[in-house]
């Protein structure tokens, strides 16, 4: 099997490097019961006989393409001190901050939390260089279901430098091709995007990375759980769909928050899944962009829902450039990082669908509640200012819940989990939505 690094999963792992900000995928279970630990450990176990086990070994060329290594020691279960079940938002930030890493291991970590007044919950944290949302739920139900899919990466270290060198070095060979047609494609990307208006396009800014000592920070997390039937219906009633709903409560958020372009529209950034059977990239998506005026979504979401079919027509036409232009990744390593830029004022909405229900059923029965967030560790106060700020949406339908999880920055705004989960929930009330949330109830709402 090629163990040779997707573009994508190159470029992901190259802008972690680069910058220190860690994108983690981390998905969270409830119960109502205490959890049976023996069956976790079955789950624990499951995962490991799949394809997440596994590091990034980096290319002794400066240009290289990196390559997948087998990981043979993740961490254990790690079993917390029981906490009351007020303070599991708490505790899921800490998760969020647990040592993991795709290059140096563990790549992720499961840890399990007994309430002090019934029940628990269960956390598993980890690398977005190592899975995405669909990859990482595929894994999930095979381990919950106990599929083994095991997959034979080779050992780590296992080809001398010598040997790295003059492989890596083919492989740059094979490459060079692509190069040319990336640059074609670049060119007719950047063409189209001057002809569809500079409306259309996201502002970017320069990413100077901070030097000396800098304040750190965790961006702020909110999760509501809105009753399925009651979402979709009211989808219904406005014109949309799920993923309409969803990109207008995004939008309604961004609106609050200031994170708007001139005219007082919304940037939207669709993650799109391109995972087929067997697949082992780490991240099998692609993207589009929308731009969207959230003030009239509140009442009518068939515009929302026309501009998004519009972008994906669009990105379907495109998808063969982009790919295209991915044959750069290798090459970004080249540039001074005072060259890097990054996109400022996107706002991600991101729908991961329908649940498989073995997901739910990792200690061999079905949890009360789930739901999933995107955590961002290694952050400073510096860099998310030269970065514009963050904002990430992510929903998914669970136990009859659908989940709507914000992780937010915005400099000059009050950022705190607090207020997110008032925002949160002022936006779904925009939509006569009512949720639960974890934590601290947002006023005249409660909590789960």
């Amino acid at each position: 099997m090629d163990n040779v690094l997707d573009p994508l999963d190159q470029l992901m792992f190259d802008a972690e490097r680069a910058t220190g900000v860690a994108a983690i995928p981390h998905p969270f279970w409830v119960y109502n019961r205490p959890v049976d630990i023996d069956g976790v450990r079955k789950f624990h176990h499951h995962l490991q006989q799949g394809w997440l086990p596994r590091r990034i070994e980096v290319s002794p060329l400066r240009f290289g393409r990196h390559r997948w290594t087998s990981a043979d020691d993740p961490s254990d279960i790690e079993v917390a001190t029981p906490r009351p079940r007020a303070e599991l938002d708490a505790w899921l930030e800490e998760q969020a901050t647990a040592a993991i890493d795709a290059e140096h291991g563990p790549p992720w970590h499961l840890a399990v939390l007994p309430f002090t007044d019934g029940g628990a919950a269960v956390s598993l944290a980890v690398s977005h260089c190592l899975a995405d949302g669909v990859g990482l739920l595929n894994a999930m139900a095979d381990a919950a279901d106990g599929r083994d899919a095991p997959i034979s990466w080779p050992a780590a270290g296992s080809r001398g430098r010598w040997q790295a060198l003059r492989e890596d070095a083919r492989q740059t060979g094979r490459d060079i091709p692509a190069l040319g047609r990336g640059a074609a494609a670049a060119l007719r990307l950047a063409r189209r995007v001057r002809r569809e208006g500079a409306r259309a396009a996201p502002s970017t800014t320069p990413l100077r990375l901070p030097t000396g000592a800098d304040e750190s920070l965790t961006p702020p997390m909110a999760t509501a759980f809105v009753d399925a039937d009651e979402w979709e219906a009211r989808a219904d009633a406005l014109g949309g769909t799920s993923n309409a709903l969803l990109v207008g409560v995004a939008g309604q958020l961004a609106q609050r928050m200031g994170r708007v372009v001139a005219d007082g529209s919304v940037l939207m950034k669709i993650p799109v899944n391109e995972r087929t059977a067997a697949d082992t990239r780490a991240n099998a998506v692609s993207h589009l962009t929308v731009s969207i005026d959230p003030a009239p979504a509140t009442r009518d979401l068939r515009e929302i829902r026309a501009a998004v079919k519009q972008a994906l027509i669009s990105h379907r036409e495109m998808r063969d450039d982009e790919r295209a232009v991915m044959s750069f990744v290798p090459l970004l390593r080249l540039l001074p990082k005072r060259l890097v830029r990054l996109v400022d004022n996107t706002v991600v909405s991101s729908n991961i669908g329908v649940i498989d229900p073995a997901v739910f059923r990792i200690d061999g029965t079905e949890a009360d509640l789930w739901a999933s967030r995107v955590s961002h560790r290694g952050v400073t106060k510096a860099l998310m200012h030269r970065m514009g700020g963050v904002l990430y949406v992510l929903s998914g339908t669970a136990l009859g819940q659908v989940f709507v999880s914000a992780g937010a920055y915005q400099p000059g705004y009050t950022n705190s989990n607090e207020a997110l989960r008032q925002d949160l929930s002022d936006a779904l009330n925009d939509f006569s939505l009512t949720g639960t949330y974890i934590g601290a109830p947002p006023t005249t709402h409660r909590s789960v």
